[in-house]
């Protein structure tokens, strides 16, 4: 790897050399930059089109001004992850495989469903305007090499929250741990929402792909709230499976 990196720049939380997260205000969501020699990947988006570009900032300022982030992974289709997408141009974007069709033919929805958790009208909609969509779709998973050592993994996980639900595994974290950013599949700050767009019935099994991906030392990052272990998940695996009546 190279020079060390800022990631105090914007209160974001280093959870090892190349791997760090910060919490967005307001709804509490969860986004990650993973730093290669040869490339950067952002994890979320943000809920608008200024929190996208604050986003793209910080990271140019953790990668020292001179590099840029070159990639972008949605963990799933809901407005306080992708709607500030658009400002990631020339980034390469990955989704897991469907999440196209819900942001191409979902974005009136997505756009109200923003206005309805208090994103401005204005903001809510020139970003849905301006949405774009994955560029590659993750079917099974897809392996990003970023450079110096440093290798990403993204699995389609899903369905779950959503029926589009994509983990990011970074290997090489303190004491050789994995990091496993879970999206909204895991949450530590309240109970993890079921809405109208998510699969009850599998999600439980989606939880089980994400501990067969980090195994039992990993540091998994939730969509939203602090960072957990591998007993959180199983835990929250059992009150989802007794919620849903599922095994």
């Amino acid at each position: 790897m190279n020079a060390a990196l800022t990631w105090e720049a914007g209160g974001w939380e280093r959870l090892a050399p190349h791997v760090g997260r910060c919490r967005l205000p307001v709804w509490d969501c969860t986004a990650g930059l993973v730093v290669g020699d040869e490339g950067a990947l952002m994890i979320e988006a943000g809920a608008t089109l200024a929190e996208g570009a604050a986003l793209r900032t910080q990271a140019r300022h953790i990668l020292g001004g001179t590099r840029r982030v070159t990639h972008l992974a949605l963990t799933h289709p809901h407005f306080d992850h992708v709607l500030g997408a658009a400002a990631f141009a020339g980034v390469r974007v990955y989704g897991a495989a469907g999440i196209d069709t819900v942001l191409t033919a979902g974005r009136e929805e997505l756009c109200s469903d923003a206005v309805r958790h208090g994103v401005p009208a204005d903001a809510a909609a020139e970003a849905a305007d301006l949405l774009v969509r994955p560029h590659h779709l993750v079917r099974g998973e897809w392996a990003l090499d970023l450079g110096g050592g440093v290798q990403v993994l993204l699995a389609d996980v899903g369905p779950g929250h959503t029926g589009h639900d994509l983990a990011v595994l970074v290997r090489g974290g303190e004491g050789g741990r994995a990091i496993v950013f879970c999206g909204d599949l895991v949450e530590e700050s309240g109970e993890p929402q079921a809405g109208p767009d998510a699969a009850p019935r599998h999600w439980p099994s989606a939880l089980d792909r994400l501990l067969e991906l980090g195994g039992e030392d990993a540091v998994y990052v939730p969509g939203h709230g602090a960072v957990v272990d591998a007993a959180f998940v199983r835990a929250q695996r059992a009150t989802l499976a007794e919620r849903f009546g599922v095994s």
